[in-house]
């Protein structure tokens, strides 16, 4: 009896001497800043760990001390390599969502355990120095927030298309993955960052599957239909106890109907100030993510890599910085978030309705876009066989007017993954553009699904005379015909302006799609986010026709503006060898553009004849 009293007595005190509290409430492994240092740091040391294996207390594991790696894993920093004892962690090894996990020597906070070997028989990691997790984050002079730096846009990356049905890859804007994670196929036998677990909830497995290699390249990996979902609630209050060293935190991307969220663990707590994982998260720099307690079901063990299973608790925070050494929170801090809602009308005649918020990032939020939007479709919708799906889209920014889009997509193959491409180009390119402006408040989605392949192909035109008046009207009549055979003709009214020029002019029936694809604006470098609002406002829909009447002759697209017509003298210092770039010849000029409404099905193609404007 006498000898299970002074275990428990041991046990209390070394408890108590990694988990300092100081008396504003916050928890400091060793108060007054007395971290060990790196250059004391000898094989042959023991240490002690502490990290969740199962609820929400933080458990004691041993340590030894193998080496330091001086360098590493970038140059003028260090990692110490160590061995962690325990029958535990002989069973898991070193396992996904313990990244952060405290070490402590003499009751000083050494860093944090962050990496790891795949395929590991023993429990080898390295440690993260706490002073390195703590400078990378302290405000340098001049490190203030930039100014706006609008990037270029093409318009095909918004393109909404039956190509779009091929699968492509989430990042248009270009982005390179960071250091490959320890749980990345094909890992080769060095340390590397332990991978952090990614919870989805609502979302089913096949899906997730779709999107595992680009979570993966992010060192996310995702584990589907396991843990619980991260509810949209406010923030909690914290105290002393609140994401305490050693305690699980979860990083939740998506919440709410769907969840995504993230697991790792606090290695250090200053007042209100966290620092946990001990590598980067998604090494985004300055960030704006939910921070929120978790709660471990169990460690999931693995002759790979084992991973935690946790639950997302409430949120007490925002992390603010993700760096190569850590991430940084605030406790009390409360994140912007995206909120979404997809309306579905099925097949069927029922309604699903879908209601989340996504974190507000410009590499993160377009996969996330899609792979909601994805599971939503699927979740009551065909994936292979013939299907027509309708897009409203509404993307509401403060201070601007809403982006608006709408398009169909007719097609027997991946109409549910083209369509969930589509609606996540617009906020793609959004956030993309490199305006520090730019607060996205809501994105609304309207989709209807039909199961039939509603497509015609535009077949031929007809006009009641070629030679006009200006002022005077033409009577255009379109053919298209139906892929069951059927034909379809639209009759349009088209006023010749009063000001048109006398002589030949084409008019030209177009769907958007390849009328857009034709255009000479093929992209833009925005001078204001009102700019790029107007811009995306102004791209022309895909599922339905426009009449154009044009004007050959010369011209010229500058600054995105189209200037037709041009002297040719204007044309010759435009093309002589003293000036390189900045325009884009044009041999059309536009005279007059409508647009048609939609039809009970989609309608492709395009087609030409000529009018003669006289006295």
């Amino acid at each position: 009896m006498r000898r299970l009293l002074l275990v428990t007595l041991l046990t209390a005190l070394a408890v108590s001497a990694g988990f300092a509290q100081d008396s504003a409430g916050g928890v400091r492994p060793g108060r007054n800043g007395q971290f060990f240092p790196v250059d004391q740091v000898r094989p042959g040391m023991r240490a002690i760990g502490y990290t969740v294996f199962e609820g929400s207390e933080p458990q004691q594991f041993e340590v030894e001390i193998l080496g330091v790696l001086k360098g590493f894993p970038n140059p003028q920093q260090s990692a110490i390599l160590s061995r962690l004892l325990g029958a535990k962690l002989e069973h898991t090894g070193v396992f996904q969502g313990m990244s952060g996990s405290p070490v402590y020597i003499d009751g000083k906070l050494l860093g944090a355990v962050a990496f790891g070997y795949q395929f590991a028989k023993d429990p080898i990691a390295g440690i993260t120095p706490i002073q390195q997790m703590i400078e990378i984050f302290e405000k340098q002079p001049g490190s203030e927030k930039g100014a706006n730096q609008p990037r270029s846009v093409s318009f095909s990356e918004i393109a909404f298309n039956e190509k779009s049905a091929e699968f492509v890859q989430f990042v248009s804007g270009g982005t390179k993955s960071r250091l490959q994670s320890v749980s990345a196929p094909g890992s080769a036998p060095v340390l590397m960052p332990i991978a952090t677990p990614l919870s989805v909830t609502g979302v089913a497995p096949e899906v997730v599957a779709r999107f595992a290699a680009q979570f993966q390249a992010l060192g996310l990996v995702p584990v589907a239909g396991v843990g619980g979902a991260a509810a949209i609630g406010p923030i909690k209050p914290f105290d002393e106890k609140t994401l305490r060293p050693g305690s699980t935190v979860v990083v939740p991307l998506v919440r709410g109907d769907f969840s995504v969220a993230a697991a790792g663990t606090v290695t250090y707590r200053d007042g209100n100030r966290v620092y946990a994982f001990g590598h980067p998260f998604l090494s985004v720099g300055i960030s704006d993510f939910p921070m929120n307690e978790g709660e471990v079901v169990t460690v999931m063990s693995s002759s790979a890599t084992s991973f935690k299973l946790s639950i997302p608790g409430e949120m007490v925070g925002a992390v603010k910085g993700d760096r190569s050494t850590g991430i940084y929170g605030e406790l009390g801090s409360t994140p912007r978030m995206i909120p979404f809602e997809i309306d579905l009308r099925t097949s069927r005649g029922g309604k699903q309705t879908y209601r989340f918020e996504m974190v507000s990032d410009r590499f993160l939020t377009p996969i996330l876009i899609q792979m909601t939007t994805l599971s939503a479709i699927s979740s009551t919708e065909r994936v292979i066989g013939d299907s027509t799906l309708q897009v409203r889209g509404l993307v509401q920014i403060k201070g601007q007017p809403d982006v608006t889009f709408e398009n169909r997509l007719a097609t027997s193959m991946n109409a549910p993954l083209a369509a969930a491409f589509a609606v996540s180009q617009p906020v793609n390119v959004l956030l993309n553009s490199g305006f520090n402006d730019l607060l996205i408040d809501r994105v609304a989605l309207q989709i209807t699904s039909v199961d039939a392949r509603n497509k015609g192909q535009l077949d031929r035109l007809w006009i009641n005379r070629t030679d006009v008046r200006r002022g005077e009207k033409l009577e255009l009549q379109a053919f298209a015909r139906t892929e069951n055979g059927g034909e379809y003709v639209e009759r349009v009214i088209v006023e010749v302006p009063s000001d048109a020029p006398l002589g030949e002019l084409k008019v030209l029936v177009s769907d958007g799609g390849l009328l857009q694809a034709s255009e000479p604006r093929t992209g833009i470098t925005p001078k204001s986010l009102g700019h790029l609002v107007r811009e995306l406002n102004r791209l022309r829909k895909t599922d339905r026709l426009y009449v154009r009447l044009e004007r050959v002759g010369a011209g010229v697209v500058i600054n995105n503006e189209e200037l037709p017509n041009l002297p040719p003298s204007v044309l010759a210092t435009l093309g002589s060898e003293r000036t390189v770039g900045g325009y884009t010849l044009t041999r059309a000029a536009l005279i007059y553009e409508k647009e048609l409404p939609p039809a009970d099905f989609v309608i492709s193609g395009q087609r030409t004849l000529t009018i003669n404007v006289v006295n």
